[in-house]
């Protein structure tokens, strides 16, 4: 008798939930839209009522298309986006709106931390970066902005803690979520109330919930939930993970012969170790999902979701026409950029809309535009300064591996034939995909079947649940047309550094 398990999985636009079966199987997916609300410049937030009922609502309907019953599901698992900050009240509701992980309100706090010597001191606990949209810069800018907000906070979350929390009515912190928060000593893989006091945030030591495994059993399914989702009362529901360990651990990383690249909201580009890189080379390390394996992470907002954010924009007609056709805009826009080779325009676009990869100021730019270029010409450009952006990333993790036999390529790049090659010549690599649209689902209907106890462990789910498909080889010529675009990319990102401050609205 076949079982079935649900992922649910919040990014930084859309909600999911998708059903699989014990071999990974997709039985059925549904899909919601979640209102971003942009109140500031640099400000990108969610209302967290609005978000759960979604959430509920969007579960609701992939047991109906599914045409199973909520009993016949063995367990639940939550990912979502990482970083950013969802606070629940002591009045048992969301306190203020739930903030997304492209906000850079809190530009300023990782700049000063850097700078009076912090910034080194938590590295030798935290082993990562501090990001303008990690918990601990954002709790001190409401700190300093919304005098009074931090003590009525009764638990810190991130949104998939959150979503598991109205799920269940349990709070818990997910151990590979909050170890990419700077709240973690990654060392001893624990809250630590020192480490919260370097960022002036020690009195919230006690609102940071109990820390669990991704696929530890966190709670069941409450009456309240059930009536809300279809799910039957009582059903287990698994910690789940951050969603760049879902798409990880859906792309069989297992072991550290691959890395993995995600092109979503966010470049996330990642490989396993059993060590950490603790020569500051890399951004981030952080718990992976997998025992006694860090996560090794480069990652900045600077993917697909620029590629969106152009075609919605600027392309009126072209989104026309699509509907015409009958296609995807994005699949119009494909047509569009086949048209231009590699070697047919030197346009650079900077994917920086919502910061650079390491300056949370920079701007998007299209640079070297002339009058004989097209919108297929600036659609192809926006295509290659994505896998540009990921590439800078690609060669500080590269820099750390001895060999590497593939990129596994996650994200809504992998529906582009047309892109997915750009990223393999951009890259130099073969890439690989997987058999499913739906990665951080799947991810975490893995820890979905490991807690009810379908599969010992998540590498043996993976065995179960995972097939690699597609394979890209890189193009020689086309690799060394790249190459050289890629080093006049790196010299306009470098010499526009110091000017990017002068772009920002000034309050």
């Amino acid at each position: 008798m076949k079982q079935y398990f649900l992922g649910v999985d919040n990014g930084g636009t859309v909600s999911k939930a998708a059903i699989f079966d014990e071999m990974g199987n997709l039985v059925a997916q549904a899909s919601s839209t979640v209102r971003m609300l942009t109140p500031h410049a640099g400000h990108t937030e969610r209302d967290m009522e609005e978000l759960w009922q979604v959430t509920a609502s969007t579960i609701a309907k992939a047991i109906a298309k599914s045409g199973l019953q909520g009993k016949d599901i063995k367990g639940v698992a939550c990912t979502g986006h990482g970083k950013g900050l969802y606070l629940w009240g002591k009045d048992d509701r969301p306190l203020g709106n739930g903030i997304i992980s492209t906000d850079t309100r809190a530009w300023e706090y990782p700049k000063r931390w850097q700078e009076d010597g912090t910034a080194d001191r938590v590295f030798e606990k935290t082993f990562q970066s501090i990001l303008a949209c990690q918990p601990v810069s954002l709790l001190n800018w409401i700190k300093d902005h919304e005098p009074g907000r931090l003590d009525r906070i009764k638990w810190i979350f991130e949104v998939k803690d959150y979503i598991r929390f109205r799920l269940t009515g349990e709070a818990f912190a997910e151990i590979t979520d909050y170890s990419g928060s700077n709240l973690l000593n990654c060392k001893t893989k624990a809250f630590d109330r020192s480490l919260l006091d370097e960022f002036g945030l020690g009195d919230l030591h006690g609102a940071l919930p109990p820390l669990v495994g991704s696929s530890q059993l966190c709670g069941h399914i409450t009456k309240e939930a059930a009536a809300a989702t279809n799910l039957t009362e009582g059903t287990p529901v698994a910690g789940g993970m951050f969603d760049i360990d879902a798409c990880a651990i859906a792309m069989d990383i297992t072991n550290e012969d691959h890395v993995a690249v995600i092109a979503g909201t966010w470049s996330i580009n990642e490989y396993i170790s059993r060590r950490p890189v603790l020569d500051r080379s890399v951004m981030m390390n952080s718990l992976y999902c997998m025992e006694d394996y860090y996560l090794i992470e480069e990652s900045s907002p600077t993917s697909a979701s620029n590629h969106a954010w152009f075609v919605e924009t600027f392309l009126a007609e072209e989104r026309a026409q699509a509907a015409k056709l009958g296609i995807h805009p994005y699949a119009y826009c494909d047509r569009l950029a086949a048209t231009v080779g590699p070697a047919d325009q030197r346009i650079i676009f900077l994917p920086y809309l919502y910061g650079s990869n390491y300056d949370a100021q920079a701007k998007a730019s299209l640079i070297g535009l002339g009058s004989h270029h097209t919108r297929a010409h600036m659609i192809r450009a926006v295509m290659e300064g994505i896998a540009f952006g990921h590439k800078v990333h690609l060669e500080r993790l590269l820099a750390n591996r001895s060999a590497t036999a593939s990129i596994r390529l996650a994200g809504g790049v992998t529906a582009s034939p047309l892109w997915t090659q750009i990223f393999c010549d951009v890259f130099e690599l073969p890439i690989e995909t997987v058999d499913t649209a739906e990665l951080g689902a799947l991810g975490c209907a893995m820890a979905a079947a490991v807690a009810s106890g379908t599969y010992k462990d998540l590498a043996e789910a993976a065995r179960h649940m995972v097939r690699i498909t597609g394979r890209s080889t890189p193009d020689g010529e086309a690799c060394a047309i790249y190459r050289e675009k890629f080093a006049l990319y790196e010299l306009v990102s470098k010499a526009l550094e110091p000017m990017w401050k002068d772009f920002s609205v000034r309050s």
